[in-house]
């Protein structure tokens, strides 16, 4: 296979940046939450297996793109937090025609690169406001389409640095939903808070990715993405800080209409108000804090849940711990 291959520990320094309690509202995009104890921006593939070759076995992780799907809570996350976004950005087409990306490229950019490979298949990508390493986490897709329906194989690492290359068939896969088969049965009932110590404390996590698509028309895929691109501006409130949609759609319904049905819409708990563009956000209007946020979460899952009997799922991920004066 084709896919890079960084020689491991090709060096025993760090080539990347370390930084400690950093406050971490400027990584995620709601704009709010605590410090991370540790902020680990790797050099490139290698440094990361490099760095985390130098971490307790016990140490707690986690990787992160551009922060759209995650909230850190008040009191910050006790453990190291390894940025990808700037770091894990190859791209290339392969001998094979399949198209390799690394974990940090944006939804956005994947997709007009394959457009301009005359790729075709791959534009919904520009509707997520997230990198590939997170949209093979949680299996994310828009518009009909999801990122594991063009997985020809993964790249994933290992807490000890190790790379591994694994196949779609080694994992669970649903809606939303993305395990290894030997860990699905922690999952069962998978939602934003029972899954996060799996997430944190998981054996490996997505650093790259081969995606099959047909050949086609360039320029009708970049005719694709422009509409998607542009229907996404006028349907989500993108001028206010948010973490796109906050809940899965349930079985045959939709999230956002049930919220809408319950009067949801313009709640709003200190800084955190639902979208009144579209009510599976929820938006920072200025001030809020990550308590805020999530309370606001709490309190539609128990209002919908309430009025109509449907517990909605969150797709965010909440970690790190409450602020000393949460009650």
């Amino acid at each position: 296979m084709n896919m890079i291959e960084p020689t491991q520990f090709i060096s025993e320094e760090l080539r990347g940046t370390l930084r400690r309690n950093v406050a971490m509202n400027r990584h995620t995009s709601w704009r709010a939450g605590g410090y991370a104890e540790k902020v680990y921006q790797p050099a490139d593939l290698a440094d990361l297996m490099v760095f985390l070759h130098t971490l307790p076995a016990d140490e707690l992780v986690i990787a992160v793109g551009l922060g759209s799907n995650l909230l850190v809570r008040d009191g910050g996350f006790h453990g190291t937090v390894l940025l990808l976004h700037a770091a894990l950005t190859e791209m290339h087409i392969e001998a094979d025609g399949s198209l390799y990306a690394q974990a940090g490229i944006s939804g956005a950019k994947l997709a007009r690169f394959a457009a301009k490979h005359n790729l075709i298949g791959a534009e919904f990508f520009a509707g997520i406001p997230g990198t590939l390493g997170g949209m093979l986490a949680m299996n994310a897709g828009c518009y009909g389409s999801e990122t594991w329906g063009l997985v020809k194989n993964v790249q994933t690492l290992m807490h000890n640095g190790k790379l591994l290359e694994r196949e779609p068939n080694d994992y669970e896969i649903g809606y939303r939903h993305v395990a290894l088969k030997k860990q699905s049965k922690f999952l069962e009932n998978n939602d934003a808070c029972n899954s996060i110590s799996l997430l944190i404390h998981q054996e490996e996590f997505f650093v790259g990715a081969r995606l099959h698509m047909p050949s086609g028309d360039g320029d009708f895929a970049r005719r694709e993405i422009k509409s998607l691109l542009s229907k996404r501006i006028t349907s989500q409130p993108l001028n206010l800080p948010n973490a796109g949609s906050v809940f899965r759609n349930p079985p045959n319904g939709y999230a956002a209409r049930l919220i809408e049905q319950c009067g949801l819409k313009n709640l709003q708990i200190g800084g955190a108000r639902v979208s009144e563009q579209h009510a599976n956000f929820i938006v920072n209007v200025g001030s809020a804090t990550a308590a805020d946020i999530e309370n606001l979460i709490n309190e539609v899952q128990t209002s919908v849940q309430h009025k109509t009997g449907i517990y909605l799922h969150p797709e965010v991920r909440i970690i790190g711990e409450y602020a000393s004066n949460h009650e």
